[in-house]
């Protein structure tokens, strides 16, 4: 015994592989909680050896517990292998993780026992606090192996967006919807404490899991302020390389750097500013009534300002690909980037003006205060999460949803004043700094475990 106070104890659990939002919230807390006086175990999904799916890669210089879905992906039942794989919020045709909905009871208890033994190896028990990603069978296998531990449940909003489909009526083949709504209800109300990204999220958590809102706190996704900030790029040479050089865009049946450009292609990033945008290629994004609001703003443009369109893990797409929506619209001076691992991200923000997400239900916009950090106006739709990051005609620019007509003026006006395209982004970059740095959003989750676990938060 070398005398020290023992030091409090936080298990992240996550149960999906990293790819999303979430795992980036959990890899970023579990580096700045110890600052706080709380150590982290992560127990987390993992898929692919060495990929950026790989969870001890994602991870890496953390305390780690995985859980390697790589063999159930390929099963031909991936839900019927041991161990299975994790289910999704989302319903997509031919995915091997069907949506919750679609997940019956048998696999249910699969899914519990195998994350009821995943949290023992981690230690769960012996925890002071459990902290659990989204509303998942993970929270079923807390109750089991650590019923005494109390619970952090933190909402990231995708649950969210699968429960109102439920509420307004389940989709064809959702025939187990009613009991997982249940189920959430439940491990909402069993937890100690809940957190929401948004004062919007809230609500709407709230309602659909019909909680009190006094047992929850507000505390929104962040960025590292060490790696987002202002930086020198050499842009040409950037966007040379990973749009010509080394590129990763890619067309339906085609790998990563399939689609590439050409060195004249590159007179449209010489000329004027970069309008990037970073996301997965889903329906809810609205990638096309960007690029189509993009070709009609295009018209009125003093400059060519090129439209680049980061992320879309191949293979992965909802709806319209972007090229056929661009085969289709004529649109010019737009760019698939393709997929790029985060601490890729800053770059891509540096060698760009500013930073645009029509999405219509986003449940949060993490890359709207990254590319803030960095001193980049966002351009925005005026809904859930992203209405509360954009203050708009300061920090940028809100437009309506689903209305391309707004979104094209809001291109106009940040292409064509570039002094006020200037002042919002610095005013963006002194709003992030001010509300989403992760070292003071990390002292505020340490608060919440303090006051449920009954450990000072020792710094």
């Amino acid at each position: 015994m070398d005398g020290s106070p023992r030091r409090a104890r936080v298990v992240m659990g996550l149960m999906f592989f990293p790819r999303g939002g979430s795992a980036q919230v959990t890899r970023a807390l579990a580096t700045h909680l110890p600052a706080q006086g709380w150590d982290a175990t992560v127990a987390s999904g993992s898929l692919g050896h060495g990929g950026p799916s790989d969870a001890s890669r994602f991870f890496a210089g953390l305390d780690l517990c995985a859980l390697d879905y790589t063999e159930a992906e390929r099963a031909e039942d991936p839900l019927a292998h041991d161990p299975p794989m994790h289910p999704s919020f989302e319903d997509r045709e031919d995915a091997p993780d069907r949506v919750f909905a679609r997940v019956d009871e048998d696999a249910y208890e699969r899914l519990v026992d195998a994350w009821a033994a995943q949290l023992s190896r981690a230690g769960a028990a012996e925890a002071d606090v459990l902290h659990l990603n989204h509303l998942t069978p993970l929270n079923q296998a807390a109750a089991r192996v650590a019923p005494h531990v109390p619970v952090v449940a933190h909402v990231h909003g995708t649950e969210l967006l699968m429960l109102e489909e439920i509420a307004q009526g389940p989709p064809a083949g959702w025939d187990h919807a009613q009991a997982w709504r249940q189920r959430m209800r439940e491990w909402a109300d069993r937890a100690s404490a809940l957190i929401a990204l948004s004062p919007s999220a809230l609500q709407r958590l709230e309602e659909l899991l019909e909680i009190d809102a006094g047992r929850c706190s507000v505390v929104p996704n962040g960025y590292d302020p060490v790696t987002f900030k202002p930086r020198e790029v050499d842009r040409i040479a950037h966007w040379r390389r990973h749009l010509v050089e080394a590129p990763q865009g890619w067309k339906p049946g085609g790998d990563a750097g399939s689609v590439s450009y050409s060195p004249t292609d590159l007179d449209a990033f010489e000329a004027g500013p970069v309008l990037l945008y970073v996301g997965r290629y889903t329906a809810v994004k609205r990638i096309g009534l960007l690029i189509a609001a993009h070709a009609r703003a295009r018209e009125r443009f003093h400059t060519r300002a090129p439209l680049v369109l980061l992320g879309g893990f191949p293979g992965e797409w909802e709806g319209e690909h972007p090229l056929a929506t661009i085969e289709r619209t004529g649109a010019r001076d737009v760019f698939l980037a393709g997929w790029h691992e985060h601490p890729e991200l800053p770059d891509f923000l540096a060698a760009s003006d500013a930073v645009v997400l029509p999405s219509v239900r986003e449940q949060f916009g993490q890359v709207l205060v990254e590319g803030m950090a960095c001193g980049l106006p966002a351009i925005a739709a005026d809904a859930y999460g992203p209405a509360g990051i954009v203050d708009d005609g300061q920090t940028g620019w809100l437009v309506e949803p689903d209305d391309e007509r707004s979104l094209a003026r809001a291109l106009v006006e940040a292409v064509n004043d570039e002094p006020e395209r200037r002042r919002r982004g610095q005013a963006a970059r002194d709003a992030a700094q001010r509300s989403y740095a992760w070292p003071a959003l990390a002292g505020q989750v340490a608060d919440v475990y303090a006051e449920i676990s009954g450990e000072k938060t020792r710094k």
